[in-house]
Order: structure tokens, then C-alpha cells, then sequence
């Protein structure tokens, strides 16, 4: 591995120490790989030290990466980022599809977890709100967009799926995902990890090239329209218990920082 800005022995060393809770997040906890072909994604959360929060060093997130920057990852490569959890509460309190994963996955999917992050887990409530909704709806047509707009695989690293299939089934797949996701988070307040066994098995077949790409677009449209519909109706709050939430993150690195000092 080479060493990016995110990936110092500094970041390193407060992630080893401080970390809260780290997953495994991707198709890997969706339950879409595709087996001999997916690597593996993990997502941390790590407490900063005092001097990084009032101090003038800042730590945002850490990234490891089997590979060197810039070569995309193959089978068996791990991908891992660790936000700051500040940086990652303000991700997660926009509703972003991705960061709320840890909230959610199954307790085998965990690689490790503290007391900061079990509680952070039991306060799902504080954090959701129906800006995830439109962060969820947001991501459906930015993969679309990304599927429609390159046919021909130009600007798409995966220009061996539109060769073999005729769109590419990865940025598909995200579609239909984010959009079966958005619908049970406006519903439900929660993600099914891994996903149902209809939509599991579908988008595992979307993958294969199984689904024309007109097929996979109509019923991406259904999606949308539910998502849309459901937004202004559902029983998520308009907007996060902001107070709540700061408080929260006070109280979590004052006692992190009290008990380090003892």
C-alpha cells in the first residue's frame, strides 16, 4: 500500500486506538457478490483525541487500501475507511445511503465494537429523518444517470460489463438497491441486512446480465415514483434531533477522553 494524506501512520495510530465500531459494508453485507469477484468494503468510526477537536491537526478519516490508489480493487482486495465520528455523524444526519450502513448490519458483520458504538447503534432515531429519503432517491438517479449516460462504457471503470451485457450491471444493481433500501427506511426506520431474498437473489441476476437494460429501467422508474411519494408521508421526522445529536457527541469524547486519562 502506498501512504495517501488519509492513510498516515498519524491516522493510523488513532484509528487502532480510538476506533468505535468497524463493519463490513458493500455487496459483501447486502448480500449481492458475486462470488470470485467482489472485494471486500468495511467502514469504521473512530473517536478523535482532544487535540485534533481543539487543536489546529485535524483527522477527517483514515483509508487503507490493498491496492495502490488509483488500481481498481479485485477479488479478496479490502477497502476500508474510518471517519472521525463527527465527520461521519454529519454524513449520517444527511441521510447518506452509505454511512448509515453500521447502523444496521448484523452483529456477524461487525469487526469490532466498544461500548460508544453500541450506543451509537441504540440511537438510530436521533440520526434518521426523511432527508435519508432524498439522499436515497438522490443516489438511485445518480446511478442511473451514470448507466444511461456512458452506453458505450466510455467514463464507466467497468467498460468490460457494458461490452459483455450492453449497460453496465454494477451501477444497475446500485439502482435498484438504493431504491428497495430507500423504500424500507421510510417504512420500516430500519435496513434488512442482508437484503430480502427476492431483491437479494434479483440483483445478484440483474448482475449476471439476467434483466435487459429496459427492464432494469422500468422497474428502477417504479422505485423512484415510490420513493417520491413516500417522502412527504412517512413517519420519519422532517429533519435529525440536532440538539440531540450534539449532545450525544459531547458526552461520547468527553467520557472517551476521561477514561484514556485514568
Amino acid at each position: 500500500m502506498s501512504w495517501t494524506k488519509h492513510s498516515t501512520p498519524e491516522y493510523q495510530a488513532i484509528v487502532d486506538q480510538m476506533t468505535i465500531l468497524r463493519c463490513q459494508v458493500g455487496s459483501g453485507v447486502h448480500g449481492t457478490a458475486i462470488a470470485g469477484t467482489d472485494d471486500r468494503d468495511e467502514m469504521g468510526i473512530s473517536l478523535e483525541p482532544p487535540e485534533y477537536v481543539m487543536g489546529l491537526r485535524r483527522f477527517d478519516q483514515y483509508v487503507y487500501r490493498t491496492q495502490p490508489e488509483g488500481v481498481r480493487s479485485g477479488h479478496g482486495d479490502l477497502d476500508l475507511i474510518v471517519y472521525s465520528l463527527r465527520k461521519w455523524m454529519r454524513l449520517a444526519t444527511t441521510g447518506n445511503p452509505t454511512v448509515l450502513l453500521p447502523l444496521f448490519v448484523p452483529a456477524e458483520e461487525i469487526v469490532s465494537i466498544d461500548a460508544v458504538g453500541h450506543d451509537l447503534r441504540a440511537r438510530v432515531d436521533m440520526i434518521l429523518s426523511r432527508r435519508a429519503g432524498h439522499r436515497f432517491l438522490g443516489y438511485l438517479r445518480s446511478q442511473r444517470d451514470r448507466m444511461v449516460d456512458h452506453p458505450d462504457g466510455k467514463r464507466t471503470n467497468r467498460p468490460e460489463l457494458v461490452e459483455r451485457y450492453g449497460y453496465d450491471t454494477k451501477y444497475a444493481g446500485h439502482m435498484i438497491r438504493l431504491g428497495v433500501q430507500g423504500i424500507e427506511l421510510l417504512e420500516t426506520g430500519a435496513i434488512t441486512l442482508p437484503m430480502p431474498e427476492r431483491w437479494r437473489t434479483l440483483i445478484v441476476d440483474l448482475r449476471q446480465g439476467k434483466y435487459t437494460r429496459a427492464d432494469v429501467l422500468a422497474l428502477a422508474a417504479d422505485l423512484e415514483d415510490r420513493l417520491e411519494r413516500l417522502i412527504p408521508i412517512c413517519d420519519l421526522p422532517e429533519e435529525p434531533d440536532m440538539e440531540r445529536v450534539d449532545r450525544w457527541l459531547v458526552e461520547a469524547h468527553q467520557g472517551a477522553w476521561a477514561q484514556a486519562s485514568h
